[in-house]
């Protein structure tokens, strides 16, 4: 296990971090939100993205991919996270292509994923409902089965990018049998979406279907729903911890720096031993993350699929903990301007909150790592 950035991944590494620190940096998520941008994203800025190459960058050659592999989409996104970046590109990238590939027909890809390569099109992927709880073991969302073919009626929570969707890709229970996922165009007749209001203003909605008419060209089955989610959601959960990688570095040297600036009773307060140590044991756990997200990537990437869903997992937790650690650490060594809008820190901390939730919150994911390794 190298955990090393190919000469390939360390150049995309790079243009990112110079891209989002010029185009894409904290200012403009305080404008989406002061603007209240209805999809949550600089529609312009992320057609520059789509023109870098960034939702085809992992996807394997015979798709048309860069096959770039998931250590440098790790790098991006722990960019993302430094700038809090607001762009769909998990869903785009990651979530809808890789599922595309895995549940969907030849017919469905050759339709879809060239758009989504385009940025032409966007899907979002619809398993959570009104519980909050990450997959629910208990769907109300059902694909019931007619005379002239499906019908499907539930309702779908915290759907990612769900906003100005062109489709969703959508978890509904079906009668006695498993699960399944379905690709329902959001024009559909009965498809209503609502914008979610989350407290890091990004793109999120509830999406209710009203006896949708389905057909069987809309199935995606080419693989088995639960097999299929596993393996895309762990990629999406690995990404989204290089996310919460980046966004908790930045906030950890912020912090230092205002450590070093803020002088109380004549003294910079730094220099007092109790505050060193606690931001001591916030840089080792910062460093023991790191080592998580990278062997997560690695694991993608060498085709150790067994591995995959443990050390995703793994990521995912270590990174929900610090989420909330970290950052009520930061505030509080800030002190009261630390919980005021006018410092950038109160941005990175909502955004904070909501990674720490979503694909699973860290209690989600001890639970799922324990399964995994038969507990």
């Amino acid at each position: 296990m190298t955990m090393l950035l190919s000469q390939e991944q360390e150049l995309l590494k790079d243009s990112a971090v110079a891209f989002l620190a010029e185009e894409g940096p904290v200012a403009q998520q305080r404008r989406l939100r002061d603007e209240k941008v209805e999809q949550g994203f600089d529609a312009q800025l992320w057609q520059q993205m789509v023109e870098m190459g960034w939702p085809v960058a992992v996807l394997p050659e015979n798709h048309d991919g860069l096959a770039a592999g998931y250590l440098g989409m790790g790098a991006v996104f722990e960019a993302i996270g430094r700038n809090l970046s607001a762009q769909p590109l998990l869903t785009q990238a990651v979530i809808a292509p890789e599922l595309l590939i895995r549940a969907g027909s030849a017919a469905q890809q050759s339709q879809w994923l060239p758009l989504l390569a385009a940025g032409e099109a966007r899907i979002a992927l619809a398993t959570d409902e009104q519980s909050g709880e990450h997959l629910p073991a208990k769907l109300n969302t059902v694909a019931t089965q007619t005379s002239a073919g499906w019908s499907l009626s539930g309702e779908k929570y915290f759907v990612i990018d769900g906003v100005g969707a062109t489709a969703f890709a959508v978890l509904a229970a079906s009668g006695e049998g498993a699960p399944g996922l379905w690709l329902v165009p959001a024009d559909a007749p009965g498809v209503t979406v609502h914008r979610q209001s989350l407290i890091d203003s990004r793109n999120m909605a509830r999406v209710q279907f009203d006896q949708v008419e389905l057909t069987a060209e809309m199935a995606l089955v080419a693989m088995p729903a639960a097999k299929a989610l596993d393996e895309v959601l762990d990629r999406a959960r690995a990404c989204m911890a290089s996310e919460a990688l980046g966004l908790m570095r930045e906030v950890f040297e912020r912090t230092v720096s205002y450590l070093k600036e803020r002088v109380q009773f004549d003294t910079v307060i730094g220099s007092f031993q109790a505050l060193q140590h606690r931001a001591s044991r916030l840089y080792v756990e910062l460093e023991l993350l790191e080592s998580c997200v990278l062997a997560a990537h690695e694991a993608i990437d060498s085709g150790k699929e067994t591995h995959v869903a443990e050390l995703a997992s793994l990521a995912k937790a270590k990174a929900a903990d610090l989420c909330e650690k970290l950052c009520n650490e930061a505030v509080q060594l800030h002190g009261g301007i630390g919980v005021t809008d006018e410092l950038d820190i109160g941005l990175f901390f909502k955004r904070a909150r909501v990674l720490q939730r979503l694909l699973g919150d860290g209690g989600f994911h001890r639970a799922r790592f324990a399964q995994l390794k038969g507990f």
